[in-house]
């Protein structure tokens, strides 16, 4: 029997400085390693930017989760991290997916999606709330247009 994937969600200030062409092409520069590296160690999960915040499920084995989180924790690019669940999973949320991707345009779209501070909570509850978010505005990767 496979072991149940470990868990990670979080949220933390999004501090890429730039024009919003320079934020938005470090963000796809986030998203084309995180799925490059998360293809290899078994991750999978989402990310979620908009309105200045960056939310993220990390799912898959615990040892390749926290490695994972430890270094995004250390990137400059993420400040006030907040852990809001970390732990067993039943099954991933997010199978096949190295990294699907919620865009700063779809967050407005969902009514309950609110990233201020103060809704984006450090309870199980407020974790659930962001799992269901981003996993009703998930898009799967889109080939590049170049």
């Amino acid at each position: 029997m496979p072991a149940r994937p470990y868990r990670c969600v979080y949220w933390s200030r999004q501090r890429i400085d730039g024009t919003p062409e320079q934020v938005a092409t470090e963000i796809e520069s986030i998203l084309t390693a995180a799925r490059r590296n998360n293809a290899q160690l078994g991750i999978t999960g989402a990310l979620a930017v908009g309105r200045g915040i960056f939310a993220q499920l990390l799912e898959g084995p615990r040892q390749a989760v926290e490695t994972a989180f430890e270094n995004i924790q250390r990137d400059e690019r993420h400040g006030d991290v907040q852990v809001l669940a970390f732990g067993p999973a039943e099954q991933r949320a997010f199978p096949g997916w190295p990294m699907a991707y919620v865009e700063p345009s779809q967050i407005g779209s969902q009514p309950a999606a609110s990233t201020s501070t103060a809704a984006v909570g450090s309870t199980h509850l407020e974790a659930r709330r962001l799992l269901d978010i981003i996993d009703s505005l998930a898009v799967e990767p889109q080939p590049r247009r170049d």
